[in-house]
């Protein structure tokens, strides 16, 4: 079966390797935006597609008979534009994401909608571990009664204010290194979105034992789908069998 992944995430490799493993034609296509990413089994594609109308071109043209939205929770616009064109191809879509963190006993969180009203929520002189990515990183310095830790994969294209201070990694983060940055560092507050998943979950157990407020931006809605949160469930979801 011709399967298309919109990737970029951990659980799109582990779909794509599992499906070509059963002799699917599987391609994953990458927004293109990360250097030197992990590159899945299977084919590639690179590069946006065009809107909602050129990805209904691509689907068509390439023969696509399953459609899998395995995309960051924050990519919001391509999950809205993969079940716009399911719809417009009667394509099977399924969105593989992972599930959102919750907050467990002890920890303080602020829910907000936005990077704007998360910035709202800084009391003047905060000391924020930021790690929502490049997105509204402006909104956020322009805070400039805090300072910010600006923790990123890739470097971001503006140079950073002095209020700032660039930390680029990448995860998977450990509760030690995330307990000794917080500490480390005076860190009053934590600035994330609610990727969910294992690989960036420490620093909300090292903010909880730091007594750190958590300002937790909340998902998009992406438009509807049949939704799955672990590989056999995709795979059940697809109903792809074997090849």
């Amino acid at each position: 079966m011709n399967i298309l992944i919109l990737g970029g995430t951990s659980e799109a490799r582990q779909l794509a390797s599992r499906l070509v493993a059963l002799g699917h034609e599987v391609t994953t296509s990458l927004a293109g935006r990360t250097q030197d990413p992990i590159l899945p089994e299977g084919g590639l594609r690179m590069g946006p597609f065009g809107g909602v109308a050129g990805l209904c071109a691509y689907l068509r043209a390439a023969g696509v008979e399953r459609l899998v939205d395995a995309t960051h929770p924050y990519a919001g616009l391509m999950s809205i534009n993969a079940a716009a064109a399911a719809e417009e191809t009667g394509i099977r879509l399924v969105r593989y994401m992972r599930p959102p963190w919750a907050p467990q006993p002890g920890q303080d969180w602020t829910m907000v909608g936005s990077a704007q009203e998360a910035a709202d929520c800084l009391p003047k002189g905060a000391k924020v571990l930021l790690t929502t990515g490049h997105a509204g990183l402006e909104t956020y310095l322009r805070r400039e009664d805090c300072s910010f830790l600006v923790r990123v994969i890739e470097a971001p294209s503006m140079d950073l204010p002095l209020h700032a201070q660039l930390i680029q990694t990448r995860p998977p983060y450990g509760l030690d290194d995330e307990i000794a940055l917080i500490g480390g560092h005076g860190v009053t507050h934590l600035i994330s979105k609610n990727s969910g998943g294992a690989q960036t979950s420490a620093k909300l157990e090292a903010a909880r034992q730091a007594g750190v407020r958590v300002i937790m931006i909340a998902r998009p809605h992406y438009g509807p789908a049949l939704e799955v949160d672990s590989v056999e469930a995709a795979l059940a979801a697809l109903d792809v069998g074997s090849a």
